[in-house]
This record gives C-alpha cells, structure tokens and sequence, in this order.
C-alpha cells in the first residue's frame, strides 16, 4: 500500500513512530487520572488545568479553549463551583465580566495528579540509558515549545473569528453594545436559566421564562 501511495516523508514517518510510543506515555497519564476519576470528570479536569495555566479567565475565553459551546461552558463551570474546584469573582476591569480562580482543593488535585504521574516517568526512566534520557528530555521540549505555539496561534485565531462574528456584542472581547441585524435593529442575547438555548431578541428586550440571568463572561 506504501509503495502505491509513492514513499513516505519523514515526518509522517516519524510521526507514525511517535504516535506508537506514546501510548505508553498515554497509559502512565491515564493511570494517574484515574486516580482524580471519583472527584472530577476528564472534561472538568481539563477545565481546571486551563484556569490553572490562565487565572482569572473569563468564560467565553474558557470556552474557547476547550472547544465548547459557551451554555456547556457554563454549566462544567456550575459543576466544578458546586465541586468547589472554582471561585467566580468580579473582573479586576470590567465588573460586568465574571474570572474564574482556582481554589486551594483544585490546586492539591493537581498536585497529587503530577506526583503520580512523576513517580511512574521515573520509574521508567531509569531503565533507560543516560543518553537516552537526554535525548528525550531535549526533543520534547522542542516539541512542547513548537506545540504550545501552534495553539496559541489556533487560539488567537479563533478569538478574531469571534470579534468579527459578533463585532459589537458587550459579551464578546471588547465588545461595547449589541450587533445590528440587517434591518437595523439592536439585538441582545438573553439566556434562560434552565439553560435553554441563547435567543435573539429585538429592540424592546423580552425576558425568558425565569427572568434575567447574570453574566458568568
């Protein structure tokens, strides 16, 4: 099939190489994940480690960086606060904007994770040679410089598509008022406590059922 396909690159063939070895980096990650499973779910856990790495976020930026719809943002967020895995404070700048910190309980989570985590690298690495060891430490820190770069570019480029989506939304990055629609109107989007879907709605604002919810972005 290979030689159908003409020869292979050799990053796609070192990629191939690399995706098989890191399953047993993946086994030793979800070993040690196991072990947070009766306290926080896989989608609560990454969560917490975006706040961990961006204190103070706000919501829309959360959910962002988790690839999640803003109302499924919300609700891990009720979830992880109830948990007391969160505090959701006043924005430092915008009173309006909710920031997520991460409390004392969420911090040890994470340090028991990395401990476990450690304590099986170690015991692997030291069936490895000195040079091995060596030769591993330098590429994957190349290889970790490199891909937090092309997220950061991913996430930057995914919060322009949502300024020129919502150009004027008072949610939205910077935003200051609601967008227009073609006619002209002022829309504002309210959304219903039960967690029903966001809804436009014209001039005249309507409430959903349940009254006003305040902002958690």
């Amino acid at each position: 099939m290979a030689e159908l396909n003409g020869p292979t690159d050799p990053e796609t063939s070192m990629a191939a190489a690399l995706d098989t070895a890191a399953a047993s980096l993946l086994g030793i990650w979800e070993s040690a994940r196991e072990g947070t499973a009766n306290r926080v779910s896989g989608a609560q856990l990454r969560a917490v480690m975006v706040v961990e790495q961006a204190d103070g976020i706000n919501l829309r930026r959360l959910a962002t960086q988790l690839d999640m719809l803003l109302s499924s943002a919300s609700r891990l967020c009720d979830r992880l606060v109830a948990a007391g895995m969160l505090e959701r404070e006043p924005g430092r700048f915008d009173r309006r904007e909710i920031s997520l910190h991460l409390t004392p309980e969420a911090r040890r989570l994470l340090a028991e994770l990395r401990a476990d985590r450690q304590a099986q690298l170690a015991a692997v690495l030291a069936g490895m040679t000195p040079e091995s060891r060596d030769a591993l430490l330098s590429g994957m820190r190349e290889f970790d410089e490199v891909a937090r770069r092309q997220q950061a570019d991913t996430t930057l480029a995914g919060e322009s598509a949502e300024e020129e989506d919502w150009p004027g939304d008072p949610d939205g990055p910077g935003g200051r008022g609601g967008p227009s629609d073609r006619s002209g109107q002022t829309r504002t989007r309210w959304t219903d406590s039960s967690d029903a879907s966001e809804r436009s709605v014209g001039t005249t604002r309507e409430w959903p059922t349940g009254g006003p919810v305040a902002r958690t972005a």
